[in-house]
């Protein structure tokens, strides 16, 4: 995940998708661990949509299916909506975010590489807009749960609704909306970091899963599959953000670090703002790019109407590619300034 000519030596693109999921691998673990099992079902429910999804859509186009399914384009669309959305969630709603980030963002546009927005995030931007409801629905911590959820559980609630287990035993808002919550009431700030949900930076067992993508993040970077302007310029732009607005009213406006490891802001930094078909390609494009989408996301959370902003402001960023990247190519080497006017020295 470069910006062009995406010359990657003996990588194929199933190689590069295949060592971006690995990256994925420690979150997901730490995930489940903190989380519960939940995110095995939503896991395996989103990788088995997005590839019939894509079947069905190649079979309509009149595309070969055996090299654009084995790519795993799809499946890795699939694993960063899942890790996107609440574990526990209805299979329907799995559905229809991978119908958006299939269908329309990713084979609409013409497949693999034509498409102009993130697919994964167009999913998850399409069910909050339409189901605020069921995005809310997180699960909470394994030790702060009344009821840990088995695999065989979580299994009933995706498909089968919450059977005779109360959505209250296993369910929470997320420390973002908590806080945002609870500083609008007015709530001492003192009272609000004192809530069991909330750890030494973010929220309890999240903080990990975020460190734990940031491993992922850094072994894509030694591996070259990504460089180090967007995530950088990302995470900067997200804990200058919030560190100012912090300074203003800390009474409202939460801190950096509960900021950067709360959300979905170490996955945004290196595996969904760097996607490369959507990115700025430029190394000053991307850092102008990823800055900008990093001051969205605390933008949006700290005045918009949902607790998470990295998707939108993905969103927004990915209208404004092309433009950045006009504007922030390099000097062809050897050209000057253009040639002098007729008539001057």
């Amino acid at each position: 995940m470069i910006g062009s000519p995406y010359t990657l030596g003996g990588n194929s693109t199933s190689t590069i998708m295949l060592k971006v999921m690995l990256a994925l691998v420690p979150g997901i673990l730490a995930h489940a661990w903190y989380f519960g099992p939940g995110i095995w079902i939503s896991l395996l429910v989103c990788s088995v949509f997005a590839l019939g999804f894509e079947a069905f859509m190649l079979l309509m186009r009149g595309r070969p299916l055996k090299h654009a399914l084995s790519d795993n384009s799809a499946l890795l669309t699939a694993w960063l909506l899942a890790l996107s959305l609440p574990t526990l969630a209805p299979w329907w709603l799995y559905a229809i975010g991978m119908l958006f980030a299939i269908v329309v963002a990713k084979q609409f546009y013409g497949g693999l590489g034509q498409n102009l927005f993130n697919p994964a995030m167009i999913g998850y931007a399409a069910l909050i807009v339409s189901f605020p409801v069921n995005m809310t629905q997180w699960a909470a911590p394994v030790d702060l749960a009344d009821h840990a959820l088995t695999l065989l559980d979580a299994f009933d609630v995706v498909f089968a609704g919450q059977g005779s287990i109360s959505p209250d035993a296993y369910t929470s808002a997320t420390v973002l909306d908590t806080w945002k919550t609870q500083a609008r009431l007015n709530t001492p700030v003192a009272s609000i970091l004192s809530q069991p949900m909330f750890g030494w930076a973010g929220g309890r067992g999240m903080e990990t899963v975020a460190a734990m993508y940031l491993l992922g993040g850094l072994y894509l970077f030694w591996s070259r599959l990504i460089t180090w302007h967007i995530p950088l310029a990302f995470l900067v732009g997200v804990a200058a953000s919030a560190g100012l607005l912090h300074l203003i009213d800390p009474t409202q406006h939460a801190g950096p670090l509960l900021h950067l490891f709360s959300g979905g802001v170490m996955l945004g930094a290196f595996f969904i703002a760097t996607d490369p078909v959507t990115a700025a390609s430029t190394p000053r494009g991307k850092l102008i790019y990823a800055g900008l989408a990093g001051i969205l996301t605390a933008i949006i959370r700290a005045f918009g109407g949902y607790p998470d902003g990295v998707a939108f402001a993905v969103l927004l960023m990915n209208i404004c590619v092309p433009f950045i990247d006009t504007y922030t190519q390099p000097r062809v080497f050897g050209h000057g300034a253009g040639p002098k006017k007729a008539g001057k020295a």
